[in-house]
């Protein structure tokens, strides 16, 4: 996500707020039950550990999985898990090894139609809305639709109250943080080019959430 931001849309007075700060006992299960009432899936674990533990423990074993590029999934091992165990049929490893030049569709239908889709948001509001940002969306569609399944895993660090601070949430924290990272690993800058919002998961069973009592990724 550059100097596309969400400035224009946000109070210009709206107060400070500590963004990487983990929610409270009280907003964590607020936020469970609105998003379980909304039809998904919840899991409340404790550490990273837990979590990673708990997405292995959700995906059968040579189940296709792809992922998003995600510091929380880095963060709790899930990445290396997932793409180097050996335990999958890790789709990310073969998209990174596959020529876009003459693979481009393959490679589209490939990352966009998952069995299994792991990855973060950037907030999720305690009214029980995921909320996405990103660049080229490329996990946006199997976020939404694309992947047969998907599991979100997310500090509660990403809690906010309600859609506008989940907005300001992306433009105050998450972009420059992004952006960073993208000057420092591709020489090039982030944008806010793409929003997801799910409101609701109208497909029993098919999106898990795994919150964690922590402050992980951005």
């Amino acid at each position: 996500m550059s100097s596309t931001t969400l400035e224009a849309i946000r109070p210009a007075t709206a107060p400070a707020i500590p963004w990487a700060a983990v929610a409270t006992e009280e907003q964590v299960q607020a936020t469970a039950e609105a998003l379980r009432a909304r039809g998904f899936q919840v899991q409340v674990v404790d550490d990273g550990a837990s979590a990673r533990e708990a997405v292995l423990g959700l995906i059968p074993e040579g189940s296709e999985v792809n992922q998003g590029s995600s510091t929380t999934l880095d963060e709790i091992g899930l990445t290396d898990a997932v793409n180097e165990s050996g335990r999958f049929d890790a789709v990310r490893p073969r998209l990174r090894s596959m020529d876009r030049a003459t693979q481009g569709a393959e490679i589209r239908r490939l990352g966009s139609t998952p069995a299994w889709m792991i990855g973060s948001v950037h907030a999720i509001t305690q009214t029980g809305s995921l909320v996405t940002a990103s660049k080229s969306g490329s996990q946006l569609g199997p976020y939404a639709s694309g992947a047969g399944k998907v599991i979100v895993v997310a500090g509660t660090n990403k809690i906010v109250s309600d859609l506008d601070e989940a907005l300001r949430r992306i433009d105050e924290h998450s972009l420059p943080l992004e952006d960073a990272r993208a000057q420092a690993a591709y020489g090039m800058s982030s944008s806010v080019a793409k929003v997801l919002i799910q409101h609701e998961e109208p497909m029993p069973g098919r999106t898990t959430v795994i919150l964690i009592r922590d402050s992980l990724g951005y």
